[in-house]
C-alpha cells in the first residue's frame, strides 16, 4: 500500500529545504509519518495482518532514528518538524 502520489508530493513540498530536496531528514520523517498513519488505519480494520504490523514497526523505528539524528544535528528543525506533525517529544 504505497502512499498516493499527491500525499507524498504535498509532504515533500511542505518540508523540503530547497526546490529539489527529497531526501532531507525532515522530508523523510514527514513521508514516514504519513505511511505510519495509513498503516495504522489499515491495522484497525485488519487486526490479523502480521506482515503489515511488522512493516509498521520497522517504519516507526526508522522514523525514531531519523528524529534522533535531527535532534542531534539541528534542534530547531527537530522542534519545528515535531510540532508540525504533532509528534510527541521526549
Amino acid at each position: 500500500m504505497p502512499l498516493a502520489k499527491e500525499v507524498k508530493t504535498k509532504a515533500i513540498d511542505d518540508f523540503h529545504r530547497h526546490e529539489k530536496d527529497t531526501g532531507s531528514p525532515e522530508v523523510q520523517i514527514a513521508i514516514l509519518t504519513n505511511r505510519i498513519t495509513q498503516l495504522t488505519e489499515h491495522l484497525r480494520n485488519n487486526k490479523q495482518d502480521q506482515s503489515c504490523r511488522r512493516g509498521l514497526l520497522k517504519m516507526v523505528g526508522q522514523r525514531r532514528r531519523l528524529l534522533t539524528y535531527l535532534r542531534q544535528s539541528n534542534y530547531q528543525a527537530y522542534l519545528s518538524v515535531t510540532e508540525r506533525l504533532n509528534l510527541r517529544r521526549k
